[in-house]
């Protein structure tokens, strides 16, 4: 498997960032980590490893990215309002930065996957839905939807379009519907220890049907716990399903 290792002096960030990128070709697939998690994490915790069919193959071709939790959404020194507008630092340089990266090297379709699993599955979820132009596939695990595991009930408008269970139900610009009508949409979540996002999921599965908008929602067992053990099943079980 190729793998190469890549930094930057990010100038939305105003700091170095790093990503990871394996394989030589296929679709490009954008790897939120976990909360506060680094870009090595998805190789670390084996999910690289359990890819590896796809990789090989040359279906995906993996883009691990680094994160800002501790700065945004997790800093709780900060007010409400300014990890919401750190957080709108580094979703400039996904789009800016990041993804303008993923087309120069060779990405062989012109839009992206965006998966994460935990904190990372809402940072899929939001990219994929803020950025219909960028991102044309979702696979999240075991993520949340809204942001009041940060912000509680504050509400400004940087918080309000990057929560997506508050800015989906007011979207009916065909812009973005038209778009996520053509993606794919694929929400999973366990049902045993620590998943706590299985309401939200419901919740974004009716906004979605409401808007005529193809999902697959999908609830594994009681057994299924928020672990790296699980997603590791199930992301080849996701891809699998994939045209790619």
């Amino acid at each position: 498997m190729n793998v190469e290792y890549h930094k930057w002096w990010s100038p939305s960030l105003n700091q170095d960032m790093e990503l990871k990128v394996y394989g030589h070709h296929g679709k490009a697939v954008v790897v939120f980590p976990t909360s506060g998690g680094r870009f090595y994490q998805y190789e670390d915790f084996g999910m690289v490893e359990a890819c590896r069919p796809f990789v090989d193959e040359g279906k995906i071709k993996l883009f691990t990215v680094d994160s800002v939790d501790y700065q945004s959404w997790f800093n709780q020194g900060a007010q409400p309002a300014d990890r919401a507008r750190r957080h709108n630092d580094f979703d400039r340089y996904i789009v800016e930065e990041v993804a303008p990266f993923i087309r120069d090297h060779g990405s062989t379709t012109p839009k992206f996957l965006a998966t994460g699993c935990s904190l990372g599955g809402y940072h899929s979820a939001n990219f994929f839905f803020r950025h219909p132009d960028v991102f044309d596939a979702l696979i999240a695990l075991s993520g949340l939807y809204s942001l009041r595991f940060s912000v509680g009930d504050y509400m400004d408008d940087n918080v309000y379009f990057n929560s997506p269970l508050a800015y989906l139900p007011d979207l009916h610009d065909p812009w973005y519907l038209d778009q996520y009508r053509q993606s794919n949409i694929i929400i999973c979540s366990g049902q045993g220890a620590w998943e706590d996002g299985q309401e939200e999921a419901h919740a974004i599965k009716r906004i979605l049907d409401e808007k005529q908008v193809p999902c697959w929602v999908d609830f594994w067992g009681h057994d299924v716990n928020h672990d790296w053990p699980w997603w590791r099943k199930q992301m080849p079980y996701y891809l699998g399903h994939f045209a790619l």
